[in-house]
């Protein structure tokens, strides 16, 4: 049984994982490196819309580049928006940093052929891992599902199809509250694990508050007897109003004594941040403690908040 928020342990110091180089082809995939214990941490960022958030961007990569993530993902924006840029980031990683990227894929408004295009670019990066995702609709998760004409209908699609062209090493996405679509907890878990006997290596959940929700998940996911690694994924509330706008989009709800400790602090942005740093690495040293095998960071393309959790945690460079 996990601990609840607010029930945090003086955690010791935190190793960080073994990095070494990644290669297309005989290098081993994150999910190995996962398995072999240590704990893994990594990031996620996304493309930027300017030259400020460029530099802003490559600012939080060299931030946090001293904490040898295990690897940094690149998000790929709806209907494959951010297409190019992806390939550019995730591609510029993998010559001038040590860290192994990881770029999203998504099956919206994208053809096979086109998908296929795509993967060969990313081969030409000398990017080998993936991020396999289905993708939601451009109104939102909620909305009704669409296929695009030629395309695929489900992210296990993709994720075979990665698996076909290349050598490329598959990650997916999790979600300890289900996908806002799935008709239950049980169907949604039954998703992941086709997913993860089509070829995916590890999985990377959605944000969520409650330690408790993250380990139903794994139970459920082990219950079917596939052993993926599944890495939570943090974001810290910032903003509680912003927070609760993105977890209604997503399935993600913000519990009721979370809410409670936040409002304290209202109208005082400061206080409500450094609440919302201490609750995060509450839930980080629950799941740690409970043994998730890291943590993955959404960064929003900052590094702060992240290396403020990291320091509550003792974990350094």
């Amino acid at each position: 049984m996990t601990r609840g928020i607010g029930e945090m342990r003086a955690p010791g110091p935190i190793p960080t994982p073994t990095l070494r180089p990644m290669t297309t082809g005989a290098g081993r995939s994150l999910g190995e490196i996962i398995r072999e214990g240590g704990r893994s941490f990594s990031f996620e960022f996304f493309p930027p819309k300017d030259e400020a958030g460029e530099v802003q961007l490559w600012d939080a990569i060299r931030a946090l580049e001293p904490y040898r993530p295990t690897f940094v993902s690149v998000t790929y924006g709806a209907g494959g928006s951010t297409r190019d840029k992806t390939v550019a980031i995730t591609g510029r990683i993998a010559r001038e940093t040590s860290m192994i990227p990881m770029a999203h894929l998504t099956c919206v408004g994208h053809t096979r052929a086109e998908l296929e295009g795509i993967l060969d670019s990313y081969v030409a990066e000398g990017v080998s891992h993936v991020m396999a995702l289905r993708g939601d609709p451009q109104e939102g998760p909620r909305a009704e599902w669409t296929p695009t004409e030629g395309g695929l209908n489900y992210a296990v699609e993709l994720v075979e199809l990665a698996r076909s062209r290349g050598d490329f090493r598959v990650g997916i996405a999790a979600f300890p509250e289900g996908h806002p679509s799935a008709g239950s907890l049980d169907a949604d878990a039954d998703v992941l694990v086709d997913k993860a006997r089509a070829g995916a290596e590890f999985a990377v959940t959605q944000m969520f508050f409650r330690a408790s929700d993250y380990f139903a998940l794994v139970e459920r996911v082990r219950a079917r007897g596939v052993d993926i690694p599944i890495l939570p994924g943090i974001m810290p509330i910032l903003n509680l109003a912003a927070i609760r706008r993105q977890g209604e989009l997503i399935g993600t709800s913000v519990p009721d004594d979370v809410v409670e400790r936040i409002s304290r602090y209202d109208g005082d942005a400061t206080a409500v941040r450094a609440e919302g740093i201490r609750i995060a690495a509450e839930l980080c040293d629950d799941l740690l403690a409970g043994g998730a095998p890291g943590l993955h960071f959404y960064t929003l393309n900052r590094s702060k908040a992240t290396l403020e959790i990291f320091e509550a945690l003792q974990i350094t460079a």
